[in-house]
Formats: C-alpha cells, structure tokens, sequence
C-alpha cells in the first residue's frame, strides 16, 4: 500500500538506542534546511541581517509561542512538534489580529509589541496551563514525512524568491505593480489609531478587507524593520508555509494517510491547472499572489477554520474552540471577502444533506453557519466598500478574460455590459454557444486536480461522512461565484482561488481511500510530471510542440479557436487514456507479486486513482520545475523605457517624507497618475506618495475610492481612468502647486491639517512662488518637498 512508504519501521537488526537517538535529529534537519534557506533568500533580497534578526525573532515569541500554547489549551496538541507550532502560528496570527485592533482602538501602538508577554507569563504561572508548554501524548510522525515536507516548503522559498527578486527594495529606478504601492499605503494607515482613513484621500473612510495588512503593519511595529521591507520581503512565506501545514495536516485528519499531506502541501499551493500545451489557459492557476497580500494572508485563517467546520459536521465537540469559530469568520471576511461565502455554502449544503437523510437538524453545523453568516454580514458592514457593488451578476462573465471569446465575440460588448449573458454569446448564435461551451468545459478540464476528489461522493460509504459535502460544497460553491459573478478586474478568481486547496485536500483524500499499491500511483504520477514538464517546455531539450493559437488577437477567428479546444482536448483523453492504462497494468503486475481483489469495479477504482495521481504530478511538476528553472537563470533586467518607471530621486524623497514627517502630519501633492503626469482621463493609481511617503494625503490617486470603483463604465471608461468626483478639491489642491498663495496655504493647514507639500515637475508644472511661500526642505531630482509652516 502507499501507506508504506511513510510508515515508521523497526529495523530489528540495530541497536534500539542507537536508531532512537537518530530519528530525532533526522526529523529536525530537514526543517533546520528550510530556515537556512529562507534566510538565504532573504539576505539575497537586500535585507539586513539586523532585520532578519529581529524579525525571526517576531516570528518565533510574538507569534508561534503564544498560539501555540493557546491552540494546545483549546484544541489539545497534535503528538508532534511541526503541526503543533503551524497551528500555534496561524493561532498567534490570530490573536495578533485582536491585540493591534484594541491597540489602534486606544492609540496604545506602543504596547503592541508586548502583546505576547500575558499570555506567556499566564502559562507560565498558571499550574492547570503549564502543561501546555510540551507536546501532549506524542504520535510522532515518520522521518520521511518531515523530509516530503521540508522539500514541499523548500520549493515554496523558491518560489517567493522567485516573486520577489525582481521587485528590488527602494530607493531605485524602477516601477511597482500598483496594487502593491496601494496595499502599502494601507500598512502605513494601519499603524495609526483608529478611525482609518483612505490614505491616498484624506478624510474619506478606509472601507476594505484590509486584515492582511494589519498583519504587516503590526510586523512593522513590533519589530522597527520598515513597512517597504516587510511587504516586499519578510510576511509572505512564513505566512504561506504556516497555510500548508494547516493543508497537510488537515488531509492527514481525513484521509488517515501520513504521505497525503505532503502532496497537498505541493499540488495545493504551488501546483498549477494542467493545460498540456494548450494556448488556452484556466484562469485560476494558483491560490497564492504575490501583489495580492489579502489572497495570500487569508488562506490561513481560512483553512483554520475549514479544520473546525469539518469537526463540527461530524459532530465532534469543540468545547473551548467554539470561539474561534465566529473570530476566525470575521477574520476571513475582514482578509478578503470572497474567502467566506464557499465555506457557507459547503456548511449550508452539509446541513441540508443531513437533515434530509437524518430527518433531524444538525444542531452544531447550524451553530456554526449562523456564526459565519453573522461574521460575514458584520464583516461586510465594517470592511467592505462601496465599490464592492461592482461585483454583480452575469453568468460565465468570465469568458471576457479569455481569448477565445475575447477576442472573437467579446469585440463589441463594451466595458461593462449589463445582461445576464456576456452579449457576444448570443451574438455569436450557435457558433457563439458553442465557443462558450467548450471554453468553460477546458476550464474544467484544466482544474480537474482541485475538484476530482468529489468522485468520492460516488461510494455510498463517504457520501454518509460529512465532511465530504463540506469540502465538496465548498469547491463547487467557489467555481459556481466564479462563473456567476461580474468584475471590472476579474476579482470573481478569488473565488476559487481560495478554495483551491481545500479541492486538493479532498483530491488526496480520494487518492488515499483507493487503497491502491504504491506503485499503482507513483508510475502515474511520474508519468503525468513528464507531461507536464515536456508540454510546458521547461527542460531544455526535453519538450512536445505546444498547441498555438490561431493567427494574432486581431485576426483570430471562432473557427480557429475551435480547433484549438479540439486539439487540446484530445490531448488531454489521451492523457488520461494513458494513466489510467498505466495504473491498471502495474496494478495487474502487482497482483502477480502480492494477491489482492480484482474485479471490474475495483479496476474503475485503480485507473481513477492513476489518473489522478497523473494529474496532480502533472500539476506539480509544471509550477515546481518553472520555479526551479526560474531560480538557476539568471533575471534578464528590463531595457527599452519604461513608461511606469520612478525615478531613484522621487522615490528617495518619498523615503525621506516618511522619515521626517511625524504620523499624523497630512500631505498634500501634485502626484495623481501613471505615468507620473496628470493628464485627463489619466489612469489615476499612481499610490507611491502615500506607500513610499507612509502619510496621507489630501487627493493622490483616486483609482480604487468606493465612488470611483462603483462608475466602472461611465462614458465607457474603466474605474481607473473617471474622474475624481470632488473636482473642486482637485482643483484647489493642484492650484497650490500651480499658482499658490497665502490662503490657500492657511486653508490647506487649516482645514485639511497639511504640514508638507510634494511637488514633482514631472506630474505637473510647479510654481517657482511656492518657494517663497513655503519652506524648502528637499530637493531631489524633479521633487521639491515643502514644509508648510505655522503662521
């Protein structure tokens, strides 16, 4: 059986001793590797090993201690060291959450850091909590369970590497992908108290799913290491290495099978769609995002709390960690606001299944949907925007996003068509449907690994296990938002970008109930890594011609497209034709060295089991081997202009206001767009005045105001090119640079509290008279920086 492969052996032949004071340190040296790699990587990105310092010394006693000893008094230890600290950090990720909300509710910043210092000193002098401190009844797990998950995490380090050595840490020559100036204009808003502004509009609510950036800004505080490096450098894999043990330990809950967790732990979140060579992709590939902090942070809250709705519909007894239920809800909504509605609609579909077989309420699954329907409801009311009603529906409105309908039938629907259809479908006639049809039937096909696993529903035997229609609820919920809703920004991914990997949890679990030889599933898999590998062209030398695309976006046709989805999926039959061939014939090989039952049925079950294995190192191997491929080649730096690009002085003075200005001194700012000058119509997201600066402004960049977002297709323009829709302020605001004067600088300290002015000659012309008027206080290439002073 599989199972093998990771159980723990007794080798007879050798002293007890010596193999008993060799497995520990055998188990800890792959962890030991990926700290050391992790800090080479960092150290690699410019951080200073003062910063490493500080901030592994965040992660360990400000986060995992605390949690740790908190989730062992509420859920009990897992039996082994590695679970019991993943749990403890996502659980100190939690309670960091509460203690900077008070902190920021009562101005009491300062204390944040100490935060830990109760709740370690509880444990400590409390006699009934001192038992916390050591791992309870011991299950260790095998020696090559913690070496699959050391390399599972290893290539997670590669893979933030690879993200973020091409974003150097500022000041530099060079652009920021706008969504990741504005998360750390937020960070810097979020160190202050509490009401939160939009910092790139003064005055304005902060109205978003900010959590994640709760999470940087309380790094940033406790440890004194810049906002720019945490964001860009320090949170993400610490952060994405505590949500794949979650994953990995929750597949080993369910399926019983120590050498699941593993896969989940490389297949869930680095894993990618398996298109063999298509040029049509699966949006969707992946749930982790290096320019969305929200998708990143939110997974492990999320998959917390999927761990306790699965206790829950099983009827099991959370005793104290029912708290957590209706705090990790709110957390996931607070993170990102599509996170919670699939696991509702896993719950609310579980609750119905049982009652209707049952004929009785499920009483605790019904506790735990009205906690999460309240959370996301006060979730809604306290982070969601007034853009937010942008998100509307339009079913397979995500078809605007792929080519083959973009291109083609997608020509003439405008911006933002509203219709219940995308309106080239109909359009198109029976042509049109049929395009829709095939393109939606390859997604599927490309995101076979997240949902295959509800082949489990098909045994009568796991259709009675709960847990079951939670998982598959809450995959099925999360593809069914996805094709359903509309969003200038294709934000209706996130989806199912959050439900990834709880549909290759349940993959796995279906590929260990199969009870199939473990050779029946690695031939496969090896077999579909290959695929993967030689249809994605990542080993030089070693590649089958890709599928092209028909002609250019400009000449593609319907036709041409079809032939392409033909192509591609008889590619994929034959993928699968082959693992399941390749799993029937090792099975019968197998059978020949150890019996076992036969039988028509049980053949069904082995050559589902091969293609899935199939799958899922088909998935693997193509993310895993372009991250290795993308680690030893070195980057090719970026030539040719780059009309996005800040200059090493604009950047370097924005630094300097952050230094020098205090916390709450307002900004006001000539900088509105990208590129840096303002010109009508301009794409108006500019946000490094407010990131880099770390202060609010009176208007920077009005791309993402809930006013803005929410006229996505006036006069046929996007959200991020309308105008601002307090047009006097902008006015005043740009006349100070233009043509300034003494009241205007009295009503600008007066009525808006602005104590610094940032002029760049590139956004706008900037009066020589300002000068007279205000002090200078740093000239940086085209910035001038002014301090407004007191009369």
């Amino acid at each position: 059986m599989a199972d093998t492969l990771l159980a723990e052996r007794t080798d007879t032949s050798a002293p007890v001793a010596r193999r008993n004071a060799l497995l520990p340190a055998l188990a800890t040296l792959p962890w030991a590797l990926v700290i050391a790699a992790l800090l080479l990587v960092w150290s690699r990105g410019d951080v200073p090993a003062s910063d490493l310092a500080r901030f592994s010394a965040y992660w360990v006693f400000a986060l995992v201690l605390p949690g740790t000893l908190v989730h062992r008094a509420l859920r009990g230890s897992r039996g082994n060291l590695p679970e019991d600290l993943a749990y403890g950090a996502a659980t100190g990720l939690l309670l960091e959450i509460v203690a900077w909300a008070l902190a920021a509710a009562t101005g009491q910043q300062s204390l944040l850091r100490w935060w830990p210092l109760p709740v370690i000193l509880a444990f400590a002098a409390v006699p009934g909590l001192r038992r916390h401190w050591r791992v309870g009844e011991r299950r260790p797990l095998p020696v090559l369970w913690h070496w699959a998950m050391g390399v599972a995490l290893l290539v997670v380090v590669a893979w933030g590497y690879v993200q973020w050595r091409m974003v150097p840490l500022p000041p530099v020559y060079g652009g920021y992908y706008q969504d990741l100036l504005y998360h750390l204009g937020l960070v810097q808003e979020l160190t202050r108290a509490m009401p939160f502004e939009l910092p790139h509009v003064a005055g304005e609510g902060l109205r978003y799913h900010y959590l994640s950036d709760a999470h940087i800004a309380s790094a940033s505080m406790i440890t004194d290491i810049a906002p720019t490096t945490v964001l860009l450098r320090l949170w993400l894999v610490p952060v994405i290495g505590t949500a794949v043990v979650l994953a990995a330990g929750l597949t080993r809950d369910l399926s019983g099978a120590v050498w699941a967790g593993p896969v989940v732990a490389v297949a869930g979140f680095v894993g990618t769609t398996v298109t063999l060579g298509s040029a049509v992709g699966a949006s969707g590939e992946m749930p982790l995002s290096y320019a969305s902090p929200s998708q990143t942070y939110v997974l492990v809250p999320l998959l917390l709390l999927v761990g306790l709705c699965v206790d829950v519909a099983r009827g099991r007894s959370l005793g104290l960690a029912w708290a957590l239920v209706p705090v990790l809800g709110l957390v996931c909504a607070g993170a990102k606001s599509s996170a919670l509605p699939p696991l509702i609609a896993g719950l609310g579909l579980t609750a119905v299944v049982f009652w209707w077989r049952e004929r009785r309420l499920p009483r605790p699954a019904l506790v735990a949907l009205a906690c999460l329907v309240a959370a996301m409801a006060l979730g809604f009311r306290l982070f969601a925007g007034g853009g937010a009603s942008t998100l509307r529906v339009q079913a397979l409105a995500l078809l605007h996003f792929i080519s083959p309908y973009s291109e083609t039938l997608g020509g003439g629907d405008g911006i933002w068509p509203d219709a219940p259809l995308p309106p080239g479908i109909n359009d198109g006639g029976a042509l049109g449907w049929l395009l829709a049809f095939s393109v939606v039937a390859w997604w599927v096909l490309g995101q076979a690994p997240r949902w295959v696993g509800m082949t489990l529903l098909v045994e009568r035997e796991h259709r009675a296990d709960a847990a079951v229609w939670l998982l598959a609820g809450t995959v099925l919920a999360g593809a069914a938002t996805t094709w359903v809703f509309q969003h200038p920004s294709i934000s209706q991914i996130y989806f199912w970008m959050g439900v990834i990997p709880v549909g290759v949890v349940l993959t796995a679990w279906s590929l260990a109930v199969a009870r199939a030889p473990w050779p029946v599933l690695v031939v496969p898999a090896v077999a579909g890594a290959l695929a993967g590998l030689a249809t994605a062209g990542t080993v030089v030398g070693f590649a089958w011609p890709k599928i092209a695309r028909p002609g250019t976006p400009y000449t593609s046709t319907i036709e041409g497209w079809l032939r392409v989805l033909g192509v591609s999926a008889v590619r994929y039959v034959l993928f699968v034709a082959v693992a399941a061939a390749l799993a029937v014939g090792v099975a019968a090989l197998w059978r020949r060295r150890v019996p076992s039952p036969g039988g028509s049925r049980r053949a069904a079950t082995i050559a589902v089991a091969g293609v899935t294995a199939a799958m899922l190192g088909a998935s693997g191997a193509v993310a895993v081997g372009g991250t290795v491929r993308s680690v030893l080649t070195e980057p090719v730096p970026t030539t040719g202009p780059q009309p996005y690009a800040l200059t090493v002085d604009e950047m370097r003075a924005a630094l300097w206001l952050d230094e020098h200005a205090a916390d709450d001194d307002v900004v006001a700012t000539n900088v509105h767009c990208r590129p840096v000058k303002t010109t009508p119509h301009c794409d108006a997201r500019a946000f490094w005045v407010t990131g880099l600066g770390g202060h609010r402004t009176v208007v920077e960049s009005w791309g993402y105001t809930d006013a803005v977002v929410a006229a996505h297709g006036v006069d046929n323009l996007g959200y991020a090119r309308q105008n601002f829709p307090d047009q006097e302020l902008l006015a005043f605001n740009d006349g100070v640079f233009t043509a300034p004067t003494t009241a205007d600088l009295d009503r600008l300290r007066t009525q808006h509290r602005v104590r610094w002015l940032f002029a760049d000659t590139r956004a706008g012309a900037v009066s020589p008279e300002l000068a007279r008027l205000a002090q200078v206080r740093l000239v940086a290439g085209s910035v001038t920086v002014y301090e407004v002073s007191h009369p």
